[in-house]
């Protein structure tokens, strides 16, 4: 009997957890599912009735245990910026040597050609990928919309958004959908050796996120454009790393540019439905704050 076992990797994380609901509503049994997670003690919480194995990424005799026996992978993206190639070489090699045949990557938009400083990571990932010999299929996520709606206290408290975006738009759009490309893609078939350029169907500035804020919360809020190094000043004012600041900044520029942007419509095929709308995604930032 061929195995039918997919493993979630980064499973206690807010993607990971998604993809695993994803996958279990799209009729994929809970012992075919395995939650990898660093710390399995953590990952009490998940209650989804699945197996959970350790998954460190800094340990490969931990991933060559959790990767035993699955037909495919999902190796969502490590969080440690300078750590995460060595951490993906370590995973890349466990799937490899445990004979899985297939391995989904979560990426980012364009990885390949954007100059947005965080790529270079995903990058290289790709090409150890394809060098691997493994078949794999590529999800390059733009932002999640919840990198600006999760925290809009301040924006509503200040009456401005800010950011180094320009009237550049961004694809955003939230976790679920992303998870549920992921889903797609691991309960299904043919989308070996694939790439796909996901991101939201309509695209958003900073203006018009912001005026959306607006609306919905009855309080006027507007973008606050910045250079650069004024916004890196202003969230290493707001208790943020230097580093994490530079390269949210960093990015900003290369939505300017259009790099987190993207007509594809990957993701609506995917998932077989719209996109989360801004609207949408603003409503349920609100009720959290």
């Amino acid at each position: 009997m061929v195995s039918r076992m997919i493993v979630v990797t980064g499973a206690s994380g807010h993607l990971g957890r998604l993809v695993i609901a994803e996958l279990l509503a799209r009729g994929v049994p809970a012992d075919g599912i395995v939650a990898a997670v660093r710390t399995p003690g953590k990952a009490a919480d998940l209650d989804l009735g699945v197996p959970v194995r350790e998954a460190d990424y800094d340990r490969p005799e931990t991933l060559a245990t959790a990767f035993a026996g699955a037909s495919k992978v999902l190796l969502i993206s490590g969080n440690e910026f300078g750590k995460r190639v060595a951490q993906h070489t370590n995973a890349i090699n466990a799937a490899k040597a445990a004979g899985v045949p297939f391995l989904a990557y979560t990426s980012i938009l364009k990885a390949d050609t954007t100059g947005i400083g965080i790529a270079h990571d995903h990058r290289e990932t790709e090409r150890l990928i394809r060098e691997s010999g493994l078949a794999y299929t590529f999800l390059r996520n733009s932002w999640y919309t919840e990198n600006y709606t999760d925290n809009l206290g301040p924006a509503l408290a200040t009456g401005a958004i800010i950011g180094s975006a320009g009237d550049g738009r961004v694809a955003a759009t939230t976790r679920a959908d992303y998870a549920a490309a992921a889903a797609a893609v691991l309960a299904g078939d043919g989308h070996q050796n694939r790439v796909y350029e996901l991101g939201s169907d309509t695209p958003f500035t900073m203006a018009e996120l912001a005026a959306e804020v607006s609306l919905q919360a009855g309080t006027p809020v507007s973008y606050q454009d910045l250079p650069a190094g004024e916004y890196v000043k202003a969230l290493t004012g707001f208790g943020l790393d230097e580093g994490y600041a530079g390269a949210l900044a960093d990015a900003d520029l290369g939505i300017q540019r259009g790099e987190l942007a993207t007509d594809s419509g990957d993701l609506s095929r995917l998932i077989g439905r719209p996109t989360a709308s801004l609207a949408d995604a603003v409503a349920a930032g609100l009720k959290t704050q």
